[in-house]
């Protein structure tokens, strides 16, 4: 029987699976190659647990094509008794952990965000693309928004907000905010920090905040109804599952925002909660069907 060590590694922690035990270690260190952290994070799961380990499943935030080596990965963990490696993106394992086996769209929104669709035949990633160019709806998406409001009220180009109280906390010269963002190496985690008092403000009636929020609902329920466009098929009555996952969604007013935009569509989508985690999705990518629409986005090395 094959004993199974799942890793979700992201980049605010590396969660593993392995013979009863669930261990934390920290998160990738995205300014150094991958594969050495994900080998060195194996060896330190099979040493604390004494597992006998032959097969080793991950899921990857923001993997490449060019870290999806899953053969690479087995080369560096030089243990004998792993036999195979299997590799994914975490949007892979984060359908698999929230929904199955089933067709549907999972979004997981934190700072950044991607939705992932899975049809009968075909697979649709939308967005993922990072905080310059993509990541709509995302915690960095409206923090940014939120910033933008400020910088509006300071100037007298926009309505006042309560934002700007919350930003003047950090920033007690605004003018000198941008200077300070700017050079700050954690500026992407700063300014995502904001969609907390984007939704708290929001509950309390600020109305900037609220009409960011609905914004942002829209924007991620527009990623999975287009997402879900590019795997339907021609079959009648057809019907998905779609699942909203990550700290953005603990946004009462963003949760329903995004469940009234996909409440209106005009496809066949029933919300549901999520049925697991991305480390019980780690855990089912080792029981992935060659079949599955997923397979072709699996890196898979056998010794």
């Amino acid at each position: 029987m094959k004993t199974v060590l799942a890793i979700d590694a992201g980049q605010t922690g590396i969660k593993v699976r392995v013979r009863g035990h669930d261990l934390v270690f920290p998160g990738i260190r995205t300014g150094e190659p991958l594969l050495p952290q994900l080998a060195e994070v194996t060896h330190a799961a099979i040493e604390r647990t004494g597992a006998d380990v032959s097969v080793v499943s991950a899921g990857v935030s923001g993997l490449t094509d060019r870290e999806a080596d899953a053969a690479g990965l087995l080369s560096r963990i030089e243990d004998a008794a792993v036999r195979e490696v299997i590799l994914a993106h975490d949007s892979t394992t984060s359908f698999l952990g929230a929904l199955g086996d089933t067709r549907g769209a999972v979004v997981a929104a934190g700072t950044g965000v991607v939705t992932l669709a899975v049809g009968a035949e075909r697979v649709a990633r939308v967005d993922g693309w990072g905080h310059l160019i993509g990541d709509a709806g995302s915690g960095y998406w409206i923090g940014r928004e939120a910033l933008d409001a400020v910088m509006r009220d300071f100037d007298g180009r926009g309505p006042a907000t309560g934002l700007r109280a919350v930003a003047e906390e950090r920033w007690p010269d605004l003018a000198q905010a941008y200077i300070d963002l700017q050079s700050d190496p954690e500026r992407v985690s700063v300014v995502a920090s904001f969609a907390e008092q984007v939704a708290r403000l929001a509950s309390s009636g600020d109305a900037v905040s609220q009409r960011i929020t609905v914004r942002a609902g829209g924007e991620l329920a527009h990623s999975v109804e287009t997402a879900l466009r590019r795997v339907r098929s021609d079959e009648p009555g057809e019907r998905f599952e779609a699942c909203a996952i990550g700290g953005v969604f603990r946004s009462s007013h963003l949760r329903e925002a995004f469940a009234s935009h996909i409440g209106a569509s005009e496809l066949a989508v029933t919300l549901v909660e999520p049925h697991g985690e991305g480390i019980d999705g780690a855990v089912a990518l080792a029981g992935l069907a060659a079949q599955h629409p997923l397979a072709h986005a699996v890196s898979t090395a056998r010794a």
